[in-house]
């Protein structure tokens, strides 16, 4: 029997000094109520943020507000340090060039390129790390996973060219694991997925010389354009970003999607719960945090496994109680039906319950400073991912050949650490909130008949106005969750229908607009059409890598009625977003022909050339535009008015 691998500590173990806490403890509970009504709308978050500025544990919000004021220069994107010419400042009206000479347009558009192509390279090395985990199950190698949806797989083959006849699924497996990894390189110079979207936007793509060539030499090409010397064109470099975000929605995050699904199951309408009130006072309780199910697969299945549960139970606790956060979480959720706690701006609050043995991370949207939350309590930090190494953590070296056995070493930590659990210092507030997820594009097209034609027709008839996809992260610029439920509740309002992925889908989640009875808060046409189907208002679509999943839908309507995607009635919106991931997110919406509206600003106001392409020049290339609009009541309008423009243009 082999042994189970045993964790390194990263560094040191950290400590926050009794000094430091005292520091930022706040002992005026005027000032306390008014500092937690300002940072969410999360109920069950106001506890516990409560607790935390009594006794002078940091969060995220401390750590914004130490931040204050930011400096001018780099919130408009103005300010350069790409070589050690610089760093370069534009001030005008006599600091209007670098030391090389790049003026605020260069500079600003260079950032902005950085910024898509560092999203985009996150999101597509998931994919790829799923697609080898196919390729290595396929070639004998990563023997604890299993193909769990065969007849994707023979699918997803014919549309790689792959003949399937008389192949076992291991071969075919092997066979387009391999297909996949070659798409991320240059020989190929197209990607399989392109072929997804209609024949009039691919033309569009080919016209304006955006139309992506390989997922990393997208990426490389950005990052040689962004050396300083070489792109000097602003328009030149954000068409480039354009191109590089479309090899992530339709190349590696499609990718990273569509293997997950065939690994683990295309997600089916499921039930669960959420929000913090998931935790279990009397069980071990074990948090899988990040982005990548390859991990996280692997942790259910061990916190399943007879013998960890025996061991927790003569640790004495009642069992394993097993939740997600972000991502990972989401993942969890829509497969598994495993309860969520929260999303980005939740991930240090749950170690202020005081009820969490082990926050297990991967990567992406992880707070290095988890390990010093942590210290306040008995939590373990047990990171995974070479990629991802958190000093203060124990780091286990997470890979497909030996997932399973990682796997049960990591449970099985979380169980041993139940004991030093302090019984007096746990708070867990609130109940949880029920919700329905699992809405892939097979599962919708399910519950419609087997086809996208009962909503094509609902569309037409007015009954639904359009649709929009919410999505992105939390950012406390804005306070958390507020941008995101206001704007659905007013979309639904109208009557457009509202798919979500990532931290929107779980605030919606933690709001209750993920359960049919939220139908009550549209208008009445979208009210009665998911009353009859017993639907939310508000569909969970999974998380940020399955945006891929909304390029497809739209792609499938736009097919159906044989127009490009952008005159379909639809649109994108990012109220709370934060990440580059994010950036390159809105680009491809935006690039693949969905108007797309930003809560928050990116850092490009200092340049009103770049700031008019986006919002306005756009449209003579790729018929879609980005807007900016901080009020999510205002950008309902906005989404609106555009999905009301597009119906008169179709003439429905």
């Amino acid at each position: 029997m082999e042994e189970e691998p045993k964790p390194r500590l990263i560094r040191e173990k950290l400590d926050v000094c009794e000094l430091d806490r005292a520091r930022m403890s706040l002992m005026n509970p005027a000032l306390i109520e008014q500092k937690k009504n300002e940072r969410t709308i999360d109920e069950n978050a106001k506890p516990i943020l409560d607790l935390m500025l009594r006794e002078g544990i940091e969060t995220v919000w401390d750590r914004f507000e130490m931040q204050q004021p930011p400096c001018k220069y780099c919130l408009t994107g103005t300010s350069c340090s790409r070589c050690t010419m610089g760093p370069c400042r534009i001030i005008p009206p006599h600091r209007i060039r670098g030391v090389c000479g790049a003026d605020a347009d260069l500079i600003v558009s260079r950032n902005l390129l950085d910024m898509i192509a560092t999203g985009a390279a996150a999101h597509s090395d998931h994919g790829r790390d799923i697609a080898e985990t196919l390729w290595l199950l396929g070639t004998g190698k990563a023997k604890d996973y299993a193909i769990t949806d065969a007849a994707k797989l023979g699918r997803i083959c014919t549309e790689y060219g792959i003949e399937t006849r008389g192949k076992k699924p291991e071969e075919l497996a092997a066979e387009l694991g391999g297909a996949m990894l070659d798409e991320y390189g240059m020989r190929k110079n197209t990607l399989t997925f392109l072929n997804r979207a209609p024949k009039a936007t691919r033309e569009i793509w080919d016209k304006a010389g955006i139309s992506p060539r390989g997922i990393d030499r997208e990426v490389v090409d950005s990052m040689h354009r962004v050396q300083m010397g070489v792109g000097a064109d602003y328009v030149n470099i954000l068409l480039q970003g354009l191109r590089t975000s479309l090899s992530d929605g339709w190349g590696g995050s499609m990718i990273g999607t569509e293997v997950s699904d065939i690994l683990f199951g295309t997600p089916q309408i499921t039930s669960s719960k959420m929000n913090l009130a998931v935790l279990k006072a009397d069980h071990v309780n074990i948090s899988v945090h990040g982005h990548n199910p390859m991990l996280s697969e692997m942790i259910v299945k061990a916190a399943a496994d007879p013998e960890l549960v025996a061991l927790a139970q003569k640790n004495g606790a009642k069992g394993i109680n097993l939740v997600g956060m972000c991502c990972t979480g989401n993942e969890l959720l829509m497969r598994q039906g495993i309860p969520m706690t929260g999303n980005h701006l939740n991930q240090e609050l749950i170690i202020a319950t005081g009820a969490l043995e082990a926050m297990v991370v991967d990567y992406q949207c992880i707070f290095p400073s988890l390990p010093r939350t942590a210290s306040c309590y008995h939590t373990h930090i047990i990171s995974t991912s070479s990629k991802a190494t958190i000093p203060g953590s124990y780091f286990f070296d997470f890979h497909a050949e030996d997932a399973y056995l990682t796997a049960k070493a990591i449970v099985r930590m979380a169980v041993g650490n139940y004991k030093n659990r302090n019984p007096q210092r746990v708070l867990i507030p609130g109940e949880p909130v029920p919700v329905m997820a699992g809405f892939s594009n097979e599962a919708i097209k399910n519950a419609l008949g087997g086809s996208f034609k009962p909503l094509i027709d609902l569309i037409a008839a007015g009954k639904i106005r359009g649709a929009v996809g919410i999505v992105g992260c939390n950012n406390p610029h804005v306070q958390h969750d507020s941008g995101h439920i206001t704007l659905a509740k007013e979309l639904i309002k109208r009557n457009i229908l509202c798919v979500e992925t990532g931290c929107a889908a779980v605030a919606s989640g933690k709001a209750g607009l993920l359960r049919p009875e939220a139908a009550a808060l549209a208008g009445d046409d979208l009210r009665a059409v998911c009353e009859s189907l017993k639907i939310p208002p508000v569909l969970h679509m999974g998380s940020c890598v399955d945006n891929s999943r909304i390029l497809v839908l739209a792609a499938e309507l736009a097919n159906a009625l044989n127009v490009p995607i952008h005159k379909l009635p639809i649109a994108g919106a990012a109220p709370e977003w934060y990440s580059q991931k994010a950036v390159s997110i809105g680009a491809y919406f935006v690039a693949s022909g969905v108007y797309t509206v930003l809560g928050v600003m990116p850092h490009i106001e200092g340049s009103p050339a770049t700031v008019s392409l986006l919002t306005d020049g756009l449209k003579g290339v790729v018929n879609a535009t980005f807007a900016v609009e901080p009020d999510p009541s205002k950008a309902a309008v906005l989404i609106t008015d555009h999905i009301e423009l597009k119906r008169t243009q179709l003439g429905i």
